[in-house]
């Protein structure tokens, strides 16, 4: 640890050995030779001064204490004064006016709202301000998304439509080449890998843990280069990083917005209150405190802040006033320089140093600015908005791929594409906003479904017709099934379900439709029955509020195999009486024997007097482990802010009031087991844990994972405790004090109780201090017994291992005090009824070798957020009327894709040069969904033909970057040294396509994005 320590100090200045160094030439930037954006336009700079890089910026929320809306046209200045139209409208006159200023903007879901309502003149000004260079798109995505919460689909989505923005009104001088992650709390190298290969040069960082921050300041390491993906991407993923030094806000006294108190510079030499000489030698030291922490001569210094510069004169006037005297001084022997600039002007200037630097390989969770305040109850946060923006994600790849499919261009997909973008923001998903914004950004995304809605309905209408004139029923759709509410289903006697499957391979899944009463049977295309089970809905489903007025009493259970990138229809049918459930079948509560949950993968034992479970078994390997699962809450410390030591529990901030979880009351739990009903395709056992918290515990045959279904809620507060609800399996592997997580649902990192890679961790909160945002799965191994772990999730939360061999999820909260960290609300959701929000849930449990569990929860994790999509129609006549007049099953694939690529994003694309009619344009991204040493086989690369896939043409145009803005072969990002160090395996590969080839490889977790024309065999 020493060494590694001294490594950290020395490696920025020490010539310790450093990796070949890509070319990169200024010359090289793809631009008009009349433009001068980018590196293209920076300011002189002085070889012989501290040069002090001014940035005017903003920080506009996409939504947080107010909605978008609210926040784009200053209304409810009462709860924050802040109106982005000002801002703008503000700003660029200045801008205008003097060709010395500077300024950089960064959410695109408000400039383009802005840009729309302006005339041809003013669009004009602007976009030659971009091409100058004045006018700067720093970041470029639709927002500044969260790191902890978000999936890497949704994170690739959001800067994709951006982008796609930028790159139509502005051009090449309208692509970003830095990014700023200034206010997300925390960092994930994820995200640093996604923006490498989205071609930034560099990232800048306003927040990490206040200890490793002191550290960094101290050791003169505040920046340094990010190895996103060491071992599978290598440089590809490797990024330029620098943590600000003031986190985004102006060094202290020169604030000069109207909403900052700080004096002006008051220079009229007749005045008594002159403070020139005061402000220019405040300035002149707060330059050499922060030259300190940085190497060489250049500094950066934020000149802004949240919804700043809404009268933008002020702060301008002001600077250009500081400029001035400071710079004057230098004739009186002063050494700094300032001047107005930009991030990529001060990152051009690092990268033409030519030094070695220091790079760091793990991320920046969890976050904490005081030694109680850890943010890492975000990760958990409003779980039913979390819910919904992945649920929504999944529908939105549908309707994507379905608009694509059928050459629709309409504005319904474009407006989910929009609202999903908006939720990704670090205030969003991350379930930190006020309550009424949460409204709103739900309202959003029913908008957005709704619209996509008309998509299927008109993709799958044409899918459907096979020469008839008369067109299918409508398609119907049913977004509660998770409680079992469908009302189609309790209005018509026979319904088709339409199962649409995303992937690009066969899924076999399992359906779970709710119905009126028993007596259903499901046929497939050919009138066969398919094997069916019944099975009551349970109590804590009646009682869910949001179902009120539903009739729906039983889940109707079948499985079925879908088609890649098709759907497959089922026939629902429901006979005239209902035929009893056999009492037989089930086994009432308190057993005195085990209950045994089996399929032909796994065992499940319960306790027969306690009702919980103790045992797990996986029979092919004769793997057995003692697994115990409790559902317990942490009591969320409640004090009053006025110091670190009295820090609340909150939206942000998780601080539970000790290290003790709290169980339920009763030892032993109510249980109800359901077997054999129908043809027994799934065993559950039902528990009740308190009078709000329950769970089904499932095994499906032919599944190698174990389903734990809970529901939880409404939190009780009548004791006037604020709680936060956990999921805790304890099992007997020696897991010693290391787990796993996923970063943004796609590589794993290893995670140690009370350690940090890169510092010493002082233990203030063991509990909070260890929690870890889980997207997509988090894992414990024992590698004596080569056993490993594995709980996948529906949806981001926080996630631990506080002892060896056990996991703990946190699956809900509700607190009665605020963190005093912005939001000024406690996190109170109170559900539809008022008493408390309830939250319904799934976990997925495998047991399996370390060898065999990749395969397994990389297969599952993909299903889970590409789930089929299911729609409903009327039952019009038998199945020989379907074939007669529509089709019953059908794929856009010859062949299905490989089991380790998968089909990443399919949607229309605008492509210059073609014609919109003859042809239409795709973008395409496919990805390698294993780790390097994952799995023996899938680990490998594979090298695939499109045009063997897929029953259409594929003519490739060109393949970009990332994010699309690019040709890929136009790609020149810069180079950095950085110390080598030797646990890094990964080489970079060009796989660079020609065009007229529609072969390609792909290496482990590689993601490759092309547009491409469909054409006909």
């Amino acid at each position: 640890m020493l060494l590694s320590l001294l490594l950290v100090f020395l490696g920025a200045v020490l010539p310790l050995g450093s990796e070949a160094r890509p070319q990169f030439t200024w010359e090289s930037e793809q631009v008009s030779s009349v433009d001068k954006c980018g590196y293209n336009s920076c300011p002189q700079t002085r070889d012989d001064m501290i040069n002090v890089h001014l940035i005017p910026h903003t920080h506009d929320d996409v939504g947080w204490l107010k909605t978008v809306d609210q926040y784009y046209y200053g209304d409810l200045n009462s709860i924050q004064t802040a109106g982005v139209q000002y801002i703008l409208d503000s700003v660029i006159p200045e801008l205008l006016r003097d060709p010395s200023k500077r300024f950089i903007y960064v959410e695109v879901a408000f400039f383009a709202r802005w840009w729309q309502q302006q005339n041809n003149e003013t669009r004009e000004s602007v976009r030659d301000l971009v091409n100058e260079g004045r006018l700067e798109f720093i970041l470029g995505g639709w927002c500044m998304n969260d790191e902890a919460s978000t999936h890497y689909n949704d994170i690739i989505d959001q800067h994709t439509l951006g982008f796609q923005f930028l790159k139509e009104n502005f051009g090449e001088c309208g692509r970003p080449r830095v990014a700023w992650q200034i206010d997300p709390f925390g960092h994930s190298r994820e995200q640093a890998s996604l923006f490498a290969q989205m071609g930034y040069d560099g990232l800048f960082i306003g927040r990490l843990d206040h200890a490793d921050k002191d550290l960094r300041l101290n050791q003169t390491n505040m920046e340094f280069v990010w190895r996103g993906s060491p071992n599978n991407l290598g440089k590809t993923a490797q990024l330029f990083t620098g943590v600000l030094y003031n986190g985004y806000s102006p060094p202290s006294g020169f604030c000069w917005d109207i909403s900052c108190k700080d004096d002006p510079i008051m220079d009229d030499n007749h005045l008594n209150d002159n403070n020139v000489q005061q402000k220019v030698a405040d300035f002149i030291k707060a330059a050499h405190d922060q030259m300190k922490h940085y190497h060489t001569n250049s500094i950066m210094m934020t000149m802004g802040s949240d919804f700043q510069y809404q009268n933008a004169h002020t702060w301008f006037k002001n600077m250009d006033k500081l400029i001035k005297y400071v710079n004057a001084q230098q004739s009186n022997g002063s050494d700094v320089n300032v001047m107005y600039s930009t991030p990529s002007c001060y990152l051009a200037q690092r990268n033409r140093l030519n030094q070695l630097w220091n790079s760091k390989a793990d991320d920046f969770f969890p976050y904490s600015d005081h030694a109680h305040s850890y943010w890492t109850g975000y990760f958990t946060s409003r779980p039913a908005l979390k819910e919904y923006v992945r649920r929504t994600n999944n529908f939105l790849q549908v309707c994507k791929q379905v608009a694509a499919l059928e050459f629709y261009g309409g504005q319904e997909v474009n407006t989910l594409r929009e609202a999903m973008a908006v939720l990704q923001h670090h205030d969003a998903i991350s379930g930190t906003e006020k309550q009424h914004v949460a409204n709103d950004y739900a309202q959003r995304l029913a908008r957005g479904i709704s619209g996509c809605q008309m998509v299927l309905n008109v993709g799958f209408s044409n899918m459907l017709t096979v020469g008839s004139s008369l067109g299918p029923p409508e398609q119907n759709f049913c977004p509660l099934l998770n409680i079992s509410k469908c009302l189609m289903m309790e209005s018509y006697d026979t319904v088709v379900v339409l199962a649409y499957n995303p992937l690009g391979r066969e899924v076999l899944t399992y359906f779970r439709i709710p119905v009126l009463g028993t007596n259903y049977y499901v046929e497939d295309k050919d009138g066969t029955r398919i094997p069916t089970q019944i099975i009551p809905v349970s109590n804590a489903t009646r009682d869910i509020p949001e179902r009120k007025g539903t009739r729906t009493d039983h889940d109707l259970v079948f499985r079925g195999t879908l088609p890649p990138l098709g759907f497959y229809l089922f026939f629902v049918l429901r006979k005239a009486e209902d035929v009893p459930l056999k009492e037989t079948n089930t086994k009432e509560a308190e057993p005195k024997e085990d209950i045994i949950l089996k399929n032909e993968h796994l065992s499940l034992t319960f306790d027969g007097v306690t009702g919980k479970l103790t045992k797990m078994q996986q029979l092919e390997d004769s793997l057995m482990i003692g697994l115990n699962q409790d559902y317990l809450y942490y009591l969320g410390y409640s004090g009053n802010n006025s110091k670190d030591d009295f820090q609340n529990s909150g939206a942000y901030i998780f601080r539970p009031n000790n290290s003790q979880a709290y169980n339920f009351s009763q030892t032993t739990l109510r249980t109800k087991e359901y077997v054999t009903m129908g043809d027994a395709m799934v065993r559950e056992v039902h528990q009740q844990f308190s009078p709000w918290v329950s769970q089904v515990v499932r095994l499906y045959e032919k599944k190698k994972y174990a389903e734990f279904e809970w529901t939880i809620g409404p939190i009780p507060i009548n004791d006037g405790y604020g709680k936060e609800v956990i999921s805790r399996f304890s099992t007997n592997l020696n897991s010693f004090d290391t787990f796993y997580t996923d970063a943004n649902g796609r590589e794993i990192l290893q995670r140690r109780y009370n350690h940090r890679d890169t510092w010493i961790l002082n233990p203030t909160e063991n509990v909070a201090g260890n929690y870890y945002p889980v997207n997509s799965r988090i894992f414990i191994r024992d590698e004596a017994r080569n056993m490993q772990f594995t709980v996948l999730t529906d949806r981001s939360q926080g996630g631990a291992s506080l002892r060896p061999g056990s996991l703990e999820l946190m699956v809900h909260r509700r607190l009665l005090a605020d963190d005093h960290r912005g939001v000024g609300e406690p996190l109170n959701e109170t559900g539809s009824d008022g008493r408390g929000l309830i939250i319904r849930g799934k976990h997925y449990v495998f047991l399996e070798t370390i060898a065999k569990s990749a395969r397994c929860h990389r297969d599952l994790a993909l299903q889970l957020y590409m789930a089929p999509s299911l729609s409903f129609m009327i039952g019009n006549g038998e199945q020989e009327t379907w074939i007669q007049n529509w089709g019953v099953q059908w794929s856009a694939m010859k062949t299905a894709l490989p089991e380790n690529v998968h089909l990443l994003t399919m949607e229309t694309w605008r492509t210059p040069g073609v014609d919109p009619i003859e042809d239409m344009g795709f973008l395409m991204r496919l990805e390698h969904l294993y780790e390097v040493d994952e799995d023996p086989v899938f680990s490998q690369p594979v090298t695939l033909d499109l045009n063997q896939f897929f029953k259409f043409g594929i003519h490739i145009v060109s393949e970009v970057t990332l994010g699309a803005n690019l040709p890929l072969s136009e790609l020149r990002r810069m180079g950095w040294d950085i110390i080598v160090n030797k646990q890094d395996t990964a080489k970079s590969t060009d796989n660079t396509l020609r065009v007229d080839n529609t072969t390609i490889t792909l290496t482990p977790m590689q993601i490759r994005t092309f547009v491409v024309l469909q054409q006909d065999n």
